[in-house]
C-alpha cells in the first residue's frame, strides 16, 4: 500500500468514527471518500452502529455502499445528519474546488442538504489560494456547448474533459468542461458569474460549504474548521 492509500484509509477511518446510530449520511464520490464509505459499512458489519442510511452523490458510491452493507435512499427533502466527501484543493476558510471525479453536481446537491458536510482529504490539497493547481470543473448541457465554451473563454482556458476520444458524460448525462481560470480571488463571485451562463448547470466551487476537514498529514491527522487559513 502506497503512502497516500495509506492517508486515505486513515482519514476514512476517522471521518467513519463520526458515524452515529440513526444517522442519514452523505456518501461522496472518489478514493478518499471510498475508505470512509468503507469504514462505516465495518462499523455496521461489527454493531457498532446500526440504523444507517446513505444517499449516494454517483452510480460508483452507491455500487460500493451496496457491497459494504449500507442501504441506500435518494435524496429527497429530509436532511442529512452528515456528509462526507474530498476534494481537489482545500483553500481559506474550506472553499473548495471539488469534481476531478466528474460528481460535483450530485456532490453538491448532497451537501446543501447536509447538517454538516466533513471533507476528507490529504495534505497535498491544501493550497493558499484556489486555482493553485486544479481547474475547475463545470457541469454543462451538450446543446450549444460551442457556445458555452465561447462564453467560457472570458473567464479562463475552458478544456472539454475526453476520456480516450469520447467526451466524459456525467451519471446525469452531461458534460464537463475544466475551467483553468488561474489563481482565484474571490470564489463567490466567479461561482455566481459562471452560474449565470445558461449551459453551466453545476460548478466545481463550494464556497462556505464545508464544515471541517480531516487531513492527513506527515505528523498524522490535522481537524481543521473554517478558521483555516490556507
Amino acid at each position: 500500500m502506497s503512502d497516500v492509500e495509506a492517508m486515505k484509509k486513515l482519514v476514512g477511518a476517522a471521518a467513519g468514527e463520526l458515524v452515529e446510530s440513526g444517522m442519514r449520511l452523505g456518501l461522496g464520490t472518489g478514493s478518499t471518500a471510498n475508505p470512509f464509505i468503507e469504514a462505516v459499512g465495518q462499523r455496521l458489519a461489527e454493531g457498532e452502529i446500526s440504523n444507517v442510511v446513505g444517499v449516494a452523490t454517483s452510480v460508483a458510491s452507491a455500487e460500493l455502499a451496496g457491497m459494504v452493507g449500507i442501504p441506500i435512499e435518494s435524496l429527497d427533502g429530509a436532511r442529512l445528519d452528515l456528509a462526507v466527501d474530498g476534494a481537489d484543493e482545500i483553500g481559506p476558510s474550506l472553499d473548495l474546488i471539488k469534481g476531478l471525479g466528474g460528481a460535483h453536481l450530485r456532490e453538491k446537491l448532497v451537501a446543501a442538504r447536509a447538517e454538516r458536510l466533513v471533507i476528507v482529504a490529504d495534505a497535498s490539497k491544501l493550497v493558499t489560494q484556489l486555482g493553485t493547481r486544479a481547474p475547475v470543473p463545470l457541469e454543462v448541457i451538450e446543446f450549444g456547448l460551442a457556445a458555452t465554451v465561447a462564453e467560457l473563454e472570458d473567464f479562463g482556458e475552458p478544456v472539454l474533459r475526453v476520456r480516450g476520444e469520447l467526451p466524459v458524460v456525467t451519471d446525469n448525462g452531461n458534460l464537463i468542461v475544466d475551467l483553468w481560470a488561474g489563481l482565484i480571488d474571490q470564489a463567490a463571485d466567479l461561482d455566481r458569474s459562471l452560474l449565470a451562463l445558461p449551459g453551466v448547470i453545476a460548478t466545481g466551487l463550494f464556497v462556505g460549504m464545508a464544515n471541517s476537514a480531516i487531513v492527513a498529514t506527515d505528523g498524522g491527522l490535522a481537524y481543521l474548521d473554517r478558521s483555516f487559513v490556507g
